[in-house]
């Protein structure tokens, strides 16, 4: 299978499990054993993360920055997992969270090296910014019109250091 497949099997899982707590927050809020309305809006808005994520990564599938997000998303659940266990441990939902972040952890790091988008992991050639138009001339700093004329700065002279 490829990167770019497995990345589409994210983009499903995070619009399914995005539906789920949207739609039932209140069982998930049970099975962590934290019923209370804070919970279920916190449930509520990480399924609204979650289904745009997996939006995101339907759309472009091969941009590993989409995969990044749900690992920026899984590292959220996890803190508020951490905080919701102060009272009782929740091991199982932990470990669902940090199984689906290695997974897009793997997945992300293959489109990467795949396209060399985010975070290229082989040190090849360096990235150099294209040449500027022939008509572009300067600093591609400079704010000055097109068409206004400029001048060159001096050359400063060099010393020789002894």
């Amino acid at each position: 299978m490829t990167p770019k497949s497995w990345s589409l099997g994210l983009g499903l899982f995070s619009i399914g499990l995005g539906l789920a707590e949207v739609a039932r927050p209140r069982a998930i809020a049970r099975r962590l054993g934290q019923d209370h309305a804070a919970a279920r809006a916190t449930i509520r808005l990480f399924g609204a993360r979650e289904l745009l994520a997996g939006a995101g990564i339907l759309a472009a599938p091969a941009h590993s920055t989409r995969v990044w997000n749900r690992v920026a998303g899984d590292a959220l659940d996890l803190a508020a997992l951490a905080l919701a266990s102060r009272r009782r441990p929740l091991w199982g939902p932990m470990a669902f969270v940090m199984g689906a972040t290695v997974a897009d952890i793997i997945v992300a790091r293959a489109l990467d090296r795949k396209t060399g988008k985010m975070l290229p992991l082989s040190p090849g050639k360096p990235r150099t910014p294209p040449d500027p138009p022939a008509d572009k001339q300067g600093s591609p700093t400079t704010i000055e019109p097109n068409d206004m004329a400029f001048h060159h700065a001096p050359p400063v002279p060099t010393r020789q250091v002894r």
